[in-house]
């Protein structure tokens, strides 16, 4: 199933269009579908971010040194 979807374009840049043999409407959702498909890795990485920051161990470096030394 699908669906139609119409926006404005002025009319300057539709006289363009229409000089070239172009299948518009095969190119507009090629490019949505290109699109949709980078913010949807967009999303997965922030996702993958905000978890992996959420696992991170916050340690203070020096009170680590400075018990290994006092192992010595």
């Amino acid at each position: 199933m699908s669906e139609v979807v119409s926006f404005r374009v002025p009319r300057e840049l539709r006289e363009k269009m229409r000089r070239y043999k172009v299948d518009w409407p095969r190119e507009l959702r090629e490019y949505i579908e290109r699109r949709i498909r980078g913010l949807e890795a967009l999303e997965v990485l922030r996702e993958v971010e905000e978890r992996a920051a959420r696992r991170r161990v916050r340690v203070d470096s020096t009170l680590l040194l400075r018990e290994e030394r006092e192992q010595r």
